[in-house]
């Protein structure tokens, strides 16, 4: 027999997103009822994120320290002519850690594990075994709406935790070791060294194509921890994932497609970064403007989260430039000279860049000098971006 579950906030999908407005509207209202709602097994899935310390405000922090598993002080990129380590500590969190401090922070009867939503509405969430979750207000996380109607290229990856018989020499992380083979579009090899002897490996590529082989790119991550001279022992733990790098399109399209009139939050609001593909700040700062908004109405939460969301993807426009010229004026095996510029500019303006906050200033270097790419390709590019 189906049940109704009353509440005054239900979030559907227990990703980051999802997670995080649980745990800052918990901490804000903690007499307010809340329902995190997953379909799968576990909160955060199979994930790693990371992020840099600049990404994230000051008065946010207390969201995100509880999650981190792993830090470091600084962090290394390589170009086929010049390698860089720059002075900004980097974070990682591992979706076990998530998950641990999501349930910490929420009270037990929060988290509803297993129950897949078939039906979503501003109040309301159907679950596949028939129950019905009524809520004040309800907030979609279910990752991306439809893809359709963005103008986009792909970054795709495959990433391996690697326990080895032997420790590696890595002191910090490579985020970018764009020294092999340029193959499919812009492809850079990412490393994090969890223990002397445990790293994860990830293959990554800016590619006009979203199909991952999984075969091949784990070769490639054997042969680059052979080059290295890192002596694998076993696979500890194995995730890949295709993410959208925004060029343009029409966002209240995407909004719309997501469910009208529905609040939503995550990549399924359209709040990523829209050449990195960063999600993670944009989380947080969600999760803290959903929490000091103290709204739960439907119809008012989504408009709140719609004028949010709107209001970054217009602020964005920048970025979307950049990907048209990186996906539109350089060659597939000539992208990598796009990033290796970039790495050669100050170190401030990189941080502000990754947290989507470049001022302009940084705009206006960035689009200027000598282009890396050819000149009448780039203006073609970025006509008409939106």
């Amino acid at each position: 027999m189906s049940a109704t579950i009353s509440c005054d906030l239900a979030i559907v999908g227990g990703g980051l997103a999802g997670g995080l407005i649980a745990r800052a509207v918990h901490q804000r209202h903690p007499a307010a009822e809340i329902r995190l709602i997953e379909g799968g097994t576990h909160l955060g899935g199979n994930h790693l994120w990371s992020f840099f310390a600049s990404d994230v405000a000051p008065v946010d922090r207390w969201l995100i320290s509880p999650l981190i598993s792993h830090g470091w002080t600084r962090y290394d990129v390589a170009f086929p002519d010049h390698a860089r380590t720059l002075k900004s500590p980097y974070y990682s969190v591992e979706s076990r850690q998530f998950e641990r401090a999501t349930r910490d922070a929420l009270p037990a009867r929060a988290v509803m594990l297993e129950r897949k939503a078939i039906e979503v509405s501003a109040t309301q969430v159907l679950l596949a075994d028939g129950d019905r979750v009524e809520a004040k207000g309800v907030i979609d996380c279910r990752g991306t709406g439809d893809l359709a109607t963005l103008e986009l290229g792909w970054q795709k990856f495959l990433g391996r935790e690697l326990a080895l018989s032997a420790p590696h020499d890595l002191e910090r992380p490579m985020v970018m070791d764009a020294t092999v083979a340029q193959k499919d579009g812009y492809r850079f090899v990412y490393c994090l060294p969890f223990a002397p002897d445990r790293i994860f490996i990830e293959d990554t590529y800016y590619s006009d194509d979203p199909a991952v082989d999984a075969g091949t790119l784990g070769n490639r991550i054997d042969a680059y921890a052979a080059a290295r001279g890192w002596p694998v022992a076993s696979i500890a733990r194995e995730e890949s994932g295709v993410l959208p790098v925004a060029i343009g399109g029409d966002f209240q399209a995407y909004w719309h497609s997501g469910g009208p009139g529905v609040a939503k939050a995550g990549m399924r609001a359209g709040l990523f970064h829209p050449l990195t593909s960063y999600s993670l700040p944009d989380a947080v700062r969600t999760a803290s403007h959903v929490a000091q908004a103290d709204i739960f109405e439907g119809e008012a939460l989504h408009d709140l989260l719609h004028r949010y969301a709107a209001h970054m993807w217009r602020s964005r426009r920048f970025y979307r430039l950049l990907a048209a010229m990186l996906f539109k004026a350089a060659e597939p095996e000539e992208r990598y000279r796009v990033l290796a510029r970039f790495y050669r500019l100050d170190e401030g303006l990189i941080r502000r860049f990754y947290a989507a906050n470049s001022n302009l200033g940084d705009k206006i270097r960035v689009m200027t000098g000598k282009p890396p790419v050819p000149i009448g390709r780039a203006v073609r590019a970025i006509t008409g971006v939106q």
